[in-house]
């Protein structure tokens, strides 16, 4: 199993939207509005780094994301 943190930068308004969108993700386990540089916090459990690669591309394609950083476990 591969643990990953994945930060996402958002459009404010969406903030909410795109929380309830990624916590419908199966991979995800844990999801939080944050504050700071970043407004979203998603905590993900997957098989490999291709499933990671594949939930990435889940969540880049949700409308209002701006920018994403993946912090996956070494």
């Amino acid at each position: 199993m591969l643990n990953a943190c994945i930060l996402l930068k958002v459009v404010r308004i969406k903030a909410q939207s795109i929380l309830s969108d990624v916590k419908q993700i199966e991979s995800v386990r844990k999801a939080y509005l944050t504050h700071g540089r970043f407004d979203i916090a998603i905590f993900v459990e997957v098989e490999d780094y291709k499933e990671l690669r594949a939930v990435t591309s889940k969540i880049n394609g949700i409308e209002g994301i701006r920018s994403t950083e993946t912090l996956a476990e070494a």
